[in-house]
């Protein structure tokens, strides 16, 4: 069995080490390669805008750049955060232009054998399908591994 491809472009090697950033979404934890990320945020204050896309909550401002904010639970189709419950962002670069990510809680950098990268499962719902790239097998679950440019990149919600 191969291990996924969990940096785009770049063939995985047997023996070589993936690091990736965790946070939760939900129950779920997920992890987006640190090479995607240019930096993690606490909850910033974000502009809403009408007729977005239900996965956008809207836009912050990141030191005078403007940075549209993506609710992952939206785009995977997880029940709505709490209206009152804190939330983070992690702000990644996709074609020139950043996102912020917004997860319930981000965990730590781990590192991962590519060995140890599973492919991700054939039956999971549409909207997974499209983002992740691999699962990792932890003592306390799953950690899906997922890519940032394909979520950006998929259709608004169906």
């Amino acid at each position: 069995m191969s291990a996924p491809n969990a940096h785009a472009g770049q063939p995985i090697v047997a023996d070589s080490v993936h690091e990736f950033v965790t946070f939760r979404v939900a129950d779920q934890w997920l992890g987006i390669p640190v090479v995607a990320v240019q930096e993690v945020l606490v909850q910033q204050r974000i502009a809403r805008v009408p007729l977005a896309p239900p996965e956008v909550e809207g836009f912050l401002n990141l030191r005078g750049q403007i940075v549209t904010a993506v609710c992952l639970r939206t785009s995977l189709g997880m029940p709505a955060r709490d209206a009152s419950a804190s939330f983070m962002n992690v702000v990644v670069r996709e074609d020139g232009e950043l996102f912020s990510l917004i997860v319930d809680e981000v965990g730590d950098v781990v590192a991962v054998s590519a060995d140890a990268l599973e492919p991700p499962l054939p039956t999971l719902g549409e909207r997974w399908q499209r983002a992740v790239t691999g699962v990792v097998r932890r003592e306390g679950g799953l950690l899906v591994v997922i890519s940032a440019a394909q979520l950006l990149k998929a259709p608004i919600s169906v």
